[in-house]
């Protein structure tokens, strides 16, 4: 299976940068770096909230109803004449059951990353949420996802497609390289460049991510 990144180097991925980044009138080298950064970790937030029997079930509600690829049929469509107030609402209610308390801190982390302030970045989140949800419910619906295991399977398996196998280690790592279990403050620490001993992770991390054509 491809890794969640591979996708932003296929054709679909570049339709979405580049949608993504009219929509947001940013660069589209820097749109392409946010979603890079953020993408992996959006999905390795749903992977710990999938790990719940309740937190499964309500990830599956959302792909086999409102979330089940659809989105995906007419980018075309969504990004001309801007993306919907109701699409950007509902990336907005995504971000904020996935990410939680936490999100502010990931938008500043990515924002002083990419260069792109905090703003834009948090629009370019909402704009991709929906998609990124998209994708899942599309790559469910192929896999006949209907189970937490399955579920788990299919958000690990896209994560695990991203090589090399360092990038996949770091991800799991920051799950609680503090201790406190929370994936988003050591992300933001280490993004930051913060003193954390798993910092040297990241720089492989990026490396590995940017450095891909």
């Amino acid at each position: 299976m491809s890794g969640i990144l591979d996708l932003l180097n296929s054709d679909l991925g570049k339709t979405i940068v580049s949608g993504v980044a009219g929509q947001t009138k940013q660069p589209e080298n820097k749109t392409q770096d946010v979603l890079t950064m953020a993408l992996p970790v959006l999905m390795q937030a749903m992977k710990r909230n999938a790990s719940t029997p309740q937190g499964a079930e309500g990830l599956l509600g959302a792909l086999n109803s409102k979330h089940d690829g659809s989105i995906l049929e007419n980018l075309g469509g969504l990004f001309s004449g801007g993306v919907d107030s109701n699409v950007l609402d509902d990336g907005g209610k995504i971000l904020g059951h996935v990410l939680g308390g936490k999100q502010k801190n990931v938008e500043n982390a990515l924002s002083q990353k990419s260069g792109i302030d905090a703003g834009s970045v948090a629009q370019i989140l909402k704009v991709a949420a929906p998609i990124l949800m998209g994708v899942l419910g599309n790559q469910a619906k192929q896999q006949n996802v209907n189970s937490q295991g399955g579920l788990e399977g299919l958000l690990g398996g896209l994560l695990k497609g991203n090589s090399p196998q360092n990038e996949q280690s770091f991800l799991e790592s920051i799950l609680d390289a503090d201790g406190d279990g929370s994936i988003i403050d050591d992300v933001a620490g280490m993004v930051l460049g913060g003193s954390n001993k798993k910092k040297g992770g990241l720089a492989g991390l990026l490396g590995g991510l940017f450095g891909k054509k």
